[in-house]
């Protein structure tokens, strides 16, 4: 097993009250495999990700939980040992490249001083394998591309220039954060077709967030379906797809699968993602469940499991 987690729980603490962000979650990755985190803006898949490299932004922290990475906790592990993990075991995509690309400097340049950091290469040996990594993740002209300052990119070119850092220490885990928000759908194609060839070129599992059902079907092997902090279903995608359990990813998928026909009425979800700082009482998803009844006010159902290597937290899926 490459990553186990377990029971993870990230609160932010704010003057209004505790934001249960991230409550509960439990989850493995195996090596070489593609899992997919979804849900709607706001339930938390971003802290999730953050909270495996232990990088939660202030006022939030890990309250509970492991990270096991290969066996080690990345919770608890020391500072020192934890810097070589960002970006050495696990490498990270954010969802907008300029949080990881720093416009005063060059692409080649950063991509170059991740190299010394982490794989202790010379500075002309780390130059030349940054312009190698830039023609690798289908960038043109990469020797051009790498004295180029972020600005100067494209966002397929910016992104693809984070995938390139990212993927530099040959990590054995890449998280990628919403990779292809805001790009065409051209880019987008190629941006997975990338991660897929670079997956297997160096036999890295992903994780990949996302709240686009088309691309999760594009490149994941197993599906994470994540609701205002906590995980209520786990499948195999083909088997989500085909035959959601829990009420909610039946509602996610509903609304994707009328696109198809423009004559039919959108079939959305009624309400919204629940304030985390105001969560109700029992199934967080019960307000806006039509098939609800009075055990789902009382207390949230545990995630158990089903036939097919599969899991899921709704009370009615198990009677």
């Amino acid at each position: 097993m490459l990553l186990s987690v377990r029971n993870l729980t990230s609160y932010f603490f704010l003057d209004e009250g505790v934001l249960k962000a991230v409550d509960g979650v439990s989850f493995d990755i195996q090596e070489n495999e593609t899992v997919a985190l979804v849900g709607e803006s706001g339930c938390g898949k971003t802290i999730v990700a953050l909270s495996l490299i232990n990088l939660i932004p202030a006022p939030g922290r890990i309250i509970a939980g492991q990270v096991l990475l290969s066996g080690e906790d990345v919770v608890t592990t020391p500072k020192d040992r934890l810097r070589q993990i960002r970006g050495g075991e696990i490498g990270f995509v954010f969802q907008e490249p300029g949080s990881s690309l720093n416009p005063v400097y060059t692409v080649g340049h950063q991509i170059a001083e991740v190299l010394q950091t982490h794989r202790g290469l010379t500075r002309k040996e780390a130059d030349k394998e940054a312009v190698r990594l830039l023609g690798a993740t289908g960038i043109p002209d990469p020797e051009k591309r790498a004295k180029s300052y972020p600005f100067q990119l494209s966002g397929g070119m910016r992104q693809r220039a984070a995938i390139a850092m990212a993927i530099s220490t040959r990590p054995k885990l890449l998280i990628a954060d919403e990779p292809t928000t805001a790009l065409d759908v051209t880019v987008q194609a190629g941006i997975l077709d990338l991660l897929e060839e670079l997956q297997q070129q160096y036999g890295m599992a992903i994780l990949i967030i996302s709240h686009d059902l088309g691309v999760v079907a594009q490149i994941a092997q197993r599906v994470l379906v994540m609701y205002a902090g906590k995980l209520i279903e786990s499948a195999h995608v083909d088997a989500l797809f085909s035959s959601p359990k829990h009420p909610y990813a039946q509602g996610l998928l509903d609304s994707v699968r009328l696109r198809a026909d423009r004559n039919a009425p959108l079939r959305g979800i009624p309400g919204s993602v629940p304030d985390l700082l105001r969560l109700p009482g029992g199934c967080t998803f019960h307000p806006r469940c039509s098939v609800s009844d009075l055990s789902c006010r009382t207390q949230f159902p545990p995630m158990l499991p089903l036939a097919g290597d599969r899991s899921c937290a709704c009370y009615r899926v198990h009677q």
